[in-house]
């Protein structure tokens, strides 16, 4: 034993990172935590582990972290997240949540800020810092030199391929650990070849919610009954595996989940503009959807309406707003029974339009209808990543679940509604109404009222425009 009681703690858990997880933080970690925990004691400095939904991964990337910080020097220690919602509400709030299970003596030796946690002899040598990743800004893993550094990477599926090109310097050094965890949310990027093409450079693990006993049997049935075993958002958010292919599903995950996170103000000098879906079958909803510029403001739901009574309902929609919180231009899909509720809403004064989403496409050969081209155009809308929607989990499955094929002649086409009922997945009836608001560029154009700059403008495809 020697005089000093931190010398003697470090000797004590340099090595065994489980030991102070479990007498330290008080905490006993599920099996694959302690294997991780155990994976970067032995030496390993490249660790991949993609995961479903509530496994524990950000408890065990927290615990790593603090171990590290605390029993090396000198360290430098950087975590980034895709969002700063992610890293500073998720992440890092999750490792100040364990550093207040540390024995008053050991905290007393870190100072706390909002974006860093230091060592208070030595606030420049020993340090963990949050940084965020934006692909604007991707020198969030750049510059990090030490005797000791740790970088981790939390969602590493949306963390811009521009961050990992900066930091690859000093993610691949020989005295860096990099360790990259996240839910496998698409089949490309730095984050899917550490699990396929680089596989043999890292140490790689599946944590499946089905293994994990943090994970209710409860949840995972829920998970079963709203997305179906079968579906890309099953295999993510359960499974952890990647999905089956990002080539046949138009919107990836990633894109959704990043619009849902982010804050954007709406734009009050955009037009608002409303896209309705209008139920076809008994069990499917009447959809409307409002979009003022990058933001969508909100939905409104309706089952079991015959056209009279939506008439009525978005009508009284109507009334009850004023000023600018009236649409400029509501947007009705045609097919089906569409047609009558446009010719009421005319009939009332509304300044609806009517859009035939089965008829040809404004852009020649590229596409097989209108319909597959709006969701296109809605793709293009969130890669801009400049985007908002709300956050609604019905939201999310809808938008990632139509897949595309090719047809003999070389056109692109969206999966129908009945294929996708016959996959065991609801009819996307948010997302298709979110997607008829985009018709509206082809009345205005880029250069009119409403101008948008993620793609160019639709032709003058809906009914009643010449």
């Amino acid at each position: 034993m020697s005089e000093n009681p931190f010398i003697d703690f470090v000797r004590t858990y340099h090595s065994d990172p489980v030991s102070f997880v479990r007498h330290v933080l008080h905490v006993e970690p599920d099996p694959w935590q302690a294997e991780f925990l155990n994976t970067l004691a032995s030496g390993t400095r490249r660790v991949s582990i993609r995961s479903g939904h509530g496994v524990g991964k950000t408890a065990a990337a927290s615990w790593s972290m603090i171990w590290f910080l605390l029993t090396r020097y000198p360290v430098k220690i950087v975590c980034t997240s895709p969002t700063s919602a992610q890293l500073m509400d998720g992440l890092f709030a999750e490792v100040k949540l364990w550093l207040k299970e540390l024995p008053e003596i050991l905290n007393n030796l870190l100072e706390h800020k909002s974006d860093r946690i230091f060592l208070k002899a030595s606030p420049t040598e020993a340090f963990l810092a949050a940084r965020f990743s934006r692909a604007e800004n991707p020198e969030s893993l750049q510059g990090v030199h030490s005797q000791n550094v740790y970088l981790l990477v939390d969602e590493a599926s949306g963390v811009p391929e521009q961050v990992f090109e900066a930091g690859y310097g000093s993610m691949t050094a020989e005295n860096a650990i990099t360790v990259l965890l996240g839910n496998p949310t698409r089949t490309s990027g730095f984050f899917y070849d550490t699990h396929h093409k680089m596989a043999d450079q890292w140490w790689r693990r599946k944590v499946s919610c089905m293994d994990s006993p943090r994970v209710s049997e409860k949840y995972i049935e829920e998970m079963k009954q709203r997305y179906s075993p079968e579906s890309t958002e099953f295999r993510i958010r359960v499974l952890g595996e990647f999905p089956e292919s990002d080539d046949n599903t138009v919107i990836p995950l990633h894109l959704v989940e990043g619009a849902m996170e982010r804050d954007v103000p709406v734009d009050e000098d955009a037009p608002l503009i409303v896209g309705v879906d209008v139920a076809r079958f008994g069990d499917n909803y009447s959809v409307l959807c409002k979009r003022r510029g990058r933001v969508v403001t909100g939905f409104r739901k309706w089952k079991g309406l015959d056209l009279m009574q939506l008439t009525g309902a978005i009508m009284a929609e109507f009334e009850a707003a004023g000023g600018r919180d009236r649409p400029e231009e509501i947007l009705v899909d045609l097919v089906g029974v569409g047609g009558g509720l446009v010719d009421r809403l005319n009939e009332l004064g509304l300044p609806v339009r009517g859009v035939n989403s089965s008829e040809a496409p404004s852009m020649g050969a590229t596409y097989l209808n209108l319909r597959a081209e709006l969701w296109w155009k809605m793709k293009e809308w969130l890669e801009s990543r400049e985007t908002s929607l709300p956050d609604e989990a019905d939201l999310v499955s809808e938008l990632v679940s139509p897949r595309y094929e090719f047809t003999s002649t070389g056109r692109m086409k969206l999966e129908g509604k009945d294929q996708m009922r016959r996959r065991g997945l609801a009819s996307p009836d948010m997302a298709d109404a979110l997607a008829m608001t985009f018709a509206h560029d082809a009345v205005v154009g880029l250069k009119g009222r409403g101008a948008s700059n993620w793609g160019a403008p639709l032709k003058r495809n809906i009914r009643g425009i010449v």
